[in-house]
C-alpha cells in the first residue's frame, strides 16, 4: 500500500497498515523476515546501479533488507517524518544522531534531566573528541537563548525527562534554535511517537528507543532516528553506514509486529498508569506525583497543550523514608519487578536519586523517588501489590 493511499487514514488505522505491502510479499500481511548479508546482481550494470542507490535498495545486508525498510517506513509515518533509520539500540540512536551533527570545537546544549547513558556519552566520548556540553534546566523554554554560543550546533531535549518527568516547551526552544541555525533533537520514547508529534512542534530529529513501546514485549533491543528533512536523513544515514550500524531482520520483524498493536497497548498502559497515580496521590506515604497529566508535574500545562495522551511511565516521590524501608517495600513486590527498561507488558518499579547526576539544576525532594511502569496486569492486582508494599515500607506488614 502506497503512502499516498493511507495518508488520509486515521492514526489507529495507519498503525495497522503502514509499512505493509502485501502485493510485494505475495499476499503476506506483515513483511516477512529477510535474512541477508550478500545480495547478488545479474549484471555489472545492475550492481553499479545498486551501489549508487545503496541506501534505497537491498544492496548489502548491513544497509538493510525489505524487513527493516518496512519498519523504517512505518516509523517515519508514525512520527510524521521524512524517513527513519534503524540502529542497534535507543542509546545508539542518541549517540549516532549527535555524532552526525557535532565536530571538534562544537558546543552541545543537553537537557539536565536526560537519560543517564546519554549524559555519560557527553561526559566521556564527546568530551574526548573535543565537543563541549552545557547542561540546561529542562524548564528553561525560550530562555535557552542565553546559553547559545556561536559554536552551538545542537540542542538536545527529552520530554518528559527521565525519572523526573519535566515537560519541556519544545516549540519555544525550537524557535530560538532555528533563529541560530541549530538542530533540535528530542528523545521521544515516552510518547512512542503516538502522543507527541515532534515535527509539528519544531523538532528536526526525533529519537526513539523502539525497544520500548513499539516492540512492546521486553524481548527486543532496537532504536530509530527519524528526520524531518531528506538532507538530515542522508547525513545520518551515511554516518550510520560508516559506523557499521546494523540491525537484525528478526528484530525488525518483531518490532513491526509489535507496532500493529501499539495504540491498543498504549491505551491500556495510559489507563492503568493514571489509575495507579490517582490511587497513590491519596496515600499519606507520598509527597508528590510526577505524572505529566497531574498538575504537580513540572510543565503540566505544556503537556496539555502539546500532547494527546500519556504512556505508562511516571514517578512518585515518597516522604522521608530510609533506604532500608524502601528496600523492604521493593524486595517483596509480586507484580512490580525491578528492571531498567520499560514499555513491555510487565510492570516495573525502581528507586532513584536524581540529585546524583544533576549539574544545571538542583534536585530537592522530601524523600526517595520511585519510577513506576504500569504494565498490562489487572490494575486492581497492581494496587493490591502496592498496598502490601506500602505496609512493608511503614512497618505494618
Amino acid at each position: 500500500m502506497s503512502k499516498d493511499k493511507y495518508s488520509s487514514f486515521r492514526p489507529d488505522t495507519r498503525i495497522v497498515h503502514t509499512g505493509g505491502d502485501p502485493k510485494a510479499f505475495k499476499g503476506v500481511v506483515n513483511p516477512p523476515v529477510y535474512r541477508a548479508s550478500t545480495v547478488i546482481f545479474p549484471t555489472v550494470q545492475d550492481m553499479n546501479e545498486a551501489t549508487k542507490n545503496r541506501f534505497d535498495t537491498t544492496f548489502y545486508g548491513v544497509h538493510g533488507t525489505p524487513t527493516s525498510f518496512a519498519l523504517e517506513d512505518a516509523m517515519a509515518d508514525l512520527e510524521g517524518g521524512y524517513r527513519a533509520i534503524s540502529v542497534s539500540s535507543g542509546l545508539a540512536a542518541i549517540t549516532t544522531a549527535l555524532i552526525s551533527f557535532l565536530n571538534a570545537g562544537d558546543h552541545l546544549l543537553m537537557v539536565d534531566s536526560a537519560y543517564g547513558p546519554a549524559r555519560n556519552f557527553c561526559n566521556t566520548t564527546l568530551k574526548r573528541f573535543g565537543v563541549e556540553t552545557t547542561y540546561y534546566d529542562p524548564m528553561i523554554g525560550s530562555g535557552i537563548s542565553d546559553l547559545i554560543r556561536p559554536e552551538t550546533k545542537v540542542i538536545f531535549t527529552e520530554s518528559p525527562g527521565s525519572y523526573t518527568f519535566e515537560i519541556q516547551d519544545i516549540p519555544a526552544i525550537a524557535e530560538v534554535a532555528h533563529q541560530n541555525d541549530i538542530k533540535v533533537m528530542i528523545d521521544n520514547t515516552w510518547s512512542a511517537g503516538y502522543f507527541f508529534k515532534p515535527f509539528e512542534h519544531g523538532v528536526d530529529i526525533s529519537i526513539q528507543a523502539t525497544t520500548k513501546y513499539q516492540a512492546g514485549h521486553a524481548d527486543v533491543i532496537l532504536g530509530h532516528i527519524i528526520t524531518k528533512t531528506e538532507e538530515d536523513w542522508h547525513k545520518i544515514k551515511v554516518d550510520t553506514a560508516t559506523l557499521g550500524q546494523a540491525v537484525s531482520p528478526d528484530v525488525s520483524y518483531l518490532c513491526l509486529r509489535g507496532l500493529r498493536t501499539l495504540s491498543v497497548r498504549l491505551e491500556q498502559h495510559q489507563e492503568s498508569a493514571l489509575a495507579l497515580a490517582h490511587w497513590l496521590q491519596e496515600r499519606p506515604e507520598f509527597e508528590t506525583i510526577l505524572h505529566p497529566a497531574f498538575a504537580s508535574c513540572p510543565g503540566h500545562e505544556i503537556w496539555l497543550r502539546d500532547f494527546t495522551g500519556s504512556s505508562g511511565l511516571f514517578s512518585v516521590v515518597l516522604k522521608d523514608y530510609t533506604t532500608e524501608q524502601v528496600n523492604a517495600m521493593l524486595d517483596g513486590m509480586d507484580y512490580f519487578a525491578m528492571g531498567f527498561s520499560w514499555g513491555g507488558f510487565e510492570s516495573l518499579m525502581v528507586a532513584s536519586d536524581p540529585a546524583k547526576i544533576r549539574s544545571a539544576t538542583t534536585w530537592e525532594a522530601a524523600g526517595p523517588l520511585l519510577r513506576i511502569h504500569a504494565g498490562q496486569e489487572d490494575v486492581e492486582d497492581l494496587i493490591a501489590d502496592l498496598e502490601r508494599g506500602l505496609n512493608r515500607l511503614t512497618g505494618k506488614a
